[in-house]
């Protein structure tokens, strides 16, 4: 597990004076408490500030939208207490002007309803405040059951989803990637817009790879500090068969592009990993690179800049380690059985069979096997991954392709960092990715959020987002793309 900053959500608990100030405190207090159950920091105005803690009046929106913003809270969760007051929470999230994600859901009445029993109507009130929303342009996240008792599992459930959004979301819009040498000649696949990037929110801070060699080979290798790091990558994958002058290299590029990322405040990276890294260091920058993700720093291959984008949404949605994988081969005894594989790069945490550090033979066949040696080769654990690949169109429109699968074992075997991965209706997103336009290299990390990532990347960053079938989340795109409508 990767160790990301927990989330602050601001809460704004809309009320309307006509309603019972009863329910609606009672209500105000069960979502704090459900939301801080599941380790969410909770940033609300106390009963000092407003009525209750709630927002009605446009003074109490003011309160509430400066609360937010001093204390930079990373989302704002809508709670419906009764039928709340639109312009309330319109004035609140537009005071706070902080465009970070926002979800909204209304409390469920506490019983069947008689003509004197003490009403919400949240159901009604909610509609409302959503459409106040869309006046001012904000976009919200609904949950799978809009109107509940915070207090029910699935509100919990959603909460976090919302809040692995909100980490999407603005870490994509905050992020800085390093770009360490230019993509292969061979690879158009890996063009992109930098400032169409920017525009979306990353920064790309750029090296020439030049001086990335020049400074590995600054560094002394007989310093301490390679000495010990050289001991870590041993530790790291099984190294006996690797050379002392090339485990030296390799200890001392990862030295350099850690310094590189300290320096710029980089959150992730792409690296031109072949053929001048081999023929004029020496070493693959795979075992690097499958470090680095471990702890929470993505690496791409070939200076795929919009890998790093799709390994990094992947990583802010699972808190997981992520990596890029090739599309490498379907199954030739099953249709919806895919093998992902690449050189060697994926995360140590990723492996079922012994990690081994392991010379790159389709470039050794190049540069000589001495110089291909750095690849990190294992079989990949059983268990659900998700898949993700944001692209460009020629028109610099953003788009996304999703898929959860599961790894299995399979008794087809081959060399590098692979897993055999089922995923239903493989040959018609396939199809769909050769149709719409997507790249051979796609992101992949532990554990089912596609719904997270549809939710981030079509609502809040406008992209059309393909999958095999209807992921199970939050927001469906108009039309569904799965019946053929698109």
């Amino acid at each position: 597990m990767v160790q990301l900053s927990p989330v602050k959500l601001g809460l704004i608990a809309a009320n309307r004076g006509f309603f019972s100030d009863e329910l609606a405190a009672k209500m105000r207090a069960e979502t704090i408490a459900a939301m801080r159950e599941v380790g969410i920091e909770v940033v609300v105005p106390d009963e000092s500030m407003t009525k209750l803690g709630c927002v009605e009046t446009l003074k109490e929106a003011l309160v509430a939208g400066k609360l937010f913003r001093e204390k930079g809270v990373d989302g704002i969760v809508v709670a419906a207490v009764n039928f709340g007051d639109e312009q309330g929470v319109a004035a609140a999230v537009k005071t706070a002007d902080l465009n970070v994600p926002v979800y909204i859901f209304g409390c469920q009445e506490e019983e069947v309803l008689t003509p004197s029993t003490p009403r919400r109507d949240s159901f009604c009130g909610l509609l409302s405040i959503g459409e106040a929303l869309r006046q001012i342009g904000v976009e919200y996240t609904v949950g799978r059951v809009p109107i509940l008792f915070p207090r029910e599992e699935v509100f919990k459930q959603d909460i976090q989803r919302f809040a692995a959004i909100c980490r999407v979301v603005n870490g994509i819009r905050r992020a800085r990637y390093g770009q360490i040498g230019a993509r292969p000649d061979a690879f158009w696949t890996c063009r992109y817009d930098e400032k169409m990037l920017q525009r979306l929110g990353p920064t790309v801070v750029t090296l020439d790879l030049s001086e990335a060699i020049a400074g590995v080979m600054r560094i002394p290798a007989d310093s301490p500090e390679v000495q010990q790091r050289m001991e870590q990558v041993a530790q790291y994958a099984d190294a006996k068969g690797v050379p002392a002058d090339v485990l030296n290299k390799i200890a001392r590029f990862e030295l350099f592009v850690e310094r590189f990322i300290e320096e710029k405040g980089l959150d992730a990276l792409a690296i031109q990993c072949w053929t001048s890294i081999q023929m004029n260091l020496g070493i693959c920058t795979c075992t690097t690179m499958s470090r680095l993700g471990d702890r929470g720093i993505p690496c791409a291959c070939e200076s795929d800049i919009m890998g790093t984008l799709s390994m990094h949404a992947a990583l802010l949605a699972s808190g997981q380690p992520a990596t890029l994988a090739d599309w490498n081969n379907v199954h030739n005894e099953d249709p919806e059985l895919v093998n992902l594989w690449h050189c060697g790069v994926y995360p140590g945490s990723f492996a079922k069979t012994p990690r081994r550090i392991g010379v790159q033979e389709i470039i050794a066949s190049t540069t000589g096997r001495e110089n291909a040696i750095g690849v990190v080769e294992f079989e990949m654990k059983e268990g659900p991954v998700t898949l993700c690949r944001i692209t460009q169109s020629a028109d610099g429109e953003w788009k996304a392709a999703l898929a959860q699968g599961t790894i299995e074992e399979n008794r087809a075997k081959t060399f590098g960092a692979y897993g055999w991965c089922r995923i239903p209706g493989l040959q018609r997103f396939y199809r769909d990715v050769l149709c719409r336009h997507f790249p051979h290299h796609v992101a992949m990390t532990l554990g089912s959020v596609g719904d997270v990532l549809w939710e981030a990347l079509g609502n809040y960053f406008g992209m059309d987002v393909y999958a095999p079938e209807a992921t199970s989340g939050y927001w469906t795109p108009e039309p569904p793309f799965w019946n053929g409508a698109r």
